[in-house]
């Protein structure tokens, strides 16, 4: 029912095509009976031409009856004829000129209303579409984290395709199998209510026999995608780490985890396409139990004069158009068990838990930059906090320095500044304006952000550099290139700015890459700068023109500097030594040096490390 809802915007266009489905269905369903009266007057033709002219058609029964020829009486009996009169043309080609054009009018109907339902179920899926990029927009990080990637882009692609094939093949098909149905049912009362009976008795075995088959199918299309999106989540991993995969010869437990994953796959799809397949010719075997039956009884009533051969024609035509729209209706049911299936997994996502609502302040035009961040608590999980009352000032204009052993909690300090993830008690300012008070968009405006792990789009270098400004001139973007020393190898380039960088980036090298993602910040000027480790994949001549260019960007801005290597942070106006998602030391380096506590022991740790090495 809830897949319905999406449909409300084109309950007026499935009305219309409703109403056409009535009147197609009407022009089909009075075929057969205007056929069968073609078929009367053909019969009646032939039996009237070889009985003696002259006669009345009550005279030819009598006679007959005379001379013991009962059996015939009666079929004359039933029967409208004009003895010694062959077939009358002019009546039948009315007959089949009436039946043409009601079967063309049909036609006609059918193909508006099919277009009609095409672009209403396509709408349909746009808006699905639509919807799930827009909650993925408003989905938390923790919720990506907590997914691999693979499944959910199968969820938004192969997902979302199958509920629109679903809808596609079944909307129309079932729409018109129901008008079928009940306008054949209809048709055949007004024809003989006695064989009515015998074909809808078929009605209730159909339906349980296809509930029960169907039931069982179902469980096998849920295990099917599930598998799907898992395999498609190994997949991504696999071929996006392909080159660590190599380096540690892990392709044969990749290859046996993707076919064990594979096996259950095939197993799952085999089954749900097994078991839901058995329902169409289950339900042809049961039509055809139904035809034997009318073919019988119908032919009994015909010799006893109790129906016109032409009615027991349509008859058994209407109870073929009977049976086949509920065997399609039957076998769609593989249809609508795989569709509902990926439907449920669409609305899993759709029902997940959004970020907070946002708020519609902003903060003041030209910020100084001034950060703080008073009593915060913060936890991935509440079973294990993380962060504690930690309380932290960046003045404006500030370098502040993050160091500390890996899992301190560094990088989730600055995603609390970003809201990537929301805080469980305290405050976070920006110019004494708490974060949470303001829009998302409106907070990240005056950030500028490189991460330790770097990231490109398919694109041009250039566009890669205009990530940060979208409307930036080619002077700005030459001008952040050669401040994050990009311009250095990109005139190596035969492109140049135009070189295509392909999706994972490949084409250039690691260092390449952080140093265009560097540029990506230095052309948006932000307020505010954060350097995850931004300069982890550079070469130590490339890391003192990057520490120089940065130096110059940070000038004037307050900057957060997560460093592992603490020669790089040195000069920072404040650093925080974090553990264990607390602040237990911060000063700037000479300070923290003297006092011989948690920093001096890495920064001897590393320089010791260095000579013993050296």
């Amino acid at each position: 029912m809830r897949l319905l809802g999406f449909m409300k915007p084109e309950r007026s266009r499935f009305a219309v095509v409703v109403l056409m489905g009535i009147a197609s269905v009407a022009g089909t369903v009075v075929g057969p009976k205007i056929l069968g009266k073609a078929t009367d007057v053909i019969f009646t033709g032939i039996i009237g031409k070889n009985l003696p002219a002259g006669m009345t058609q009550q005279q030819v029964i009598d006679m007959l009856r005379a001379s013991g020829q009962d059996q015939l009486a009666d079929l004359l009996s039933g029967m409208t004829v004009v003895p010694g009169q062959g077939i009358d043309f002019s009546t039948l080609g009315h007959w089949l000129m009436l039946a043409l054009g009601l079967y063309l009018v049909a036609a006609a109907l059918g193909f508006l209303q099919n277009y009609l339902l095409n672009r209403a179920v396509q709408r349909t899926a746009f808006r699905m579409r639509d919807e799930m990029r827009a909650k993925m927009d408003r989905l938390p990080l923790s919720y990506f984290d907590s997914q691999p990637r693979g499944e959910l882009l199968s969820r938004m692609t192969n997902d979302m395709d199958n509920v629109q094939q679903t809808l596609q093949q079944t909307l129309g098909q079932l729409l018109n199998s129901v008008l079928t149905v009940l306008g054949v049912t209809v048709m055949m009362l007004s024809v003989s209510a006695l064989l009515t009976g015998i074909t809808v008795l078929i009605v209730p075995l159909a339906a349980v026999v296809s509930m029960f088959i169907g039931k069982k199918a179902q469980r096998q299309f849920v295990a099917m995608w599930d598998a799907t999106g898992e395999l498609n989540g190994q997949v991504e991993e696999a071929y996006t780490g392909h080159s660590l995969v190599k380096v540690f010869g892990r392709q044969r437990e990749v290859e046996a985890t993707f076919g064990q994953t594979n096996d259950r796959l095939f197993n799952s799809a085999f089954r749900a396409q097994f078991i839901s397949g058995i329902i169409m010719p289950v339900n042809f075997f049961i039509g055809n139990l139904n035809y034997v039956a009318i073919a019988v009884v119908g032919g009994l009533r015909v010799a006893s004069g109790q129906m016109p051969l032409g009615s027991v024609q349509a008859f058994i035509q209407y109870s073929r158009m009977f049976t086949q729209p509920i065997t399609q209706i039957a076998s769609m049911a593989n249809l609508l068990q795989s569709g509902v299936a990926s439907a449920e997994r669409i609305f899993e996502v759709l029902d997940a838990d959004e970020m907070s609502p946002e708020q519609s302040g902003s903060l003041p035009a030209g910020i100084s930059g001034h950060v703080a961040f008073r009593d915060v608590d913060f936890s991935y999980s509440p079973d294990h906090p993380l962060i504690q009352g930690l309380n932290m000032e960046a003045l404006p204009g500030q370098t502040v320095a993050i160091v500390g052993p890996t899992g301190a909690g560094k990088t989730t300090l600055v995603n609390l500044l970003e809201r990537f993830y929301e805080i469980d008690g305290g405050q976070i300012s920006i110019d004494d304006t708490d974060i949470t008070s303001i829009s998302r968009s409106a907070l990240r405006e005056p950030l500028g952000m490189v991460l330790q792990d770097t990231w490109l789009f398919g694109g041009t270098i250039r566009q890669n550099i205009a990530y940060g400004k979208p409307d930036a001139s080619e002077e700005e973007i030459t001008a952040a290139a050669e401040a994050a020393h990009v311009d250095q190898f990109v005139h190596r380039l035969p492109a140049g700015y135009q070189t295509v960088i392909n999706d994972e980036g490949t084409n250039v090298s690691a260092g390449e890459k952080q140093l265009i993602t560097i540029a990506r910040a230095f052309i948006k000027q932000p307020e505010v700068l954060i350097l995850d480790e931004a300069t982890s994949s550079v070469d130590t001549r490339t890391e003192l023109l990057v520490q120089q260019a940065m130096a110059r960007l940070r000038s004037g801005r307050t900057s957060f500097v997560i460093a592992h290597r603490l020669s790089t942070i040195r000069d920072a106006d404040l650093i925080l030594v974090m553990d264990h998602g607390a602040i237990v030391e911060q000063g700037n380096h000479d300070e923290l040096i003297a006092a011989k506590g948690a920093y001096y022991d890495l920064y001897q740790s590393q320089f010791a490390a260095a000579i013993n090495e050296a």
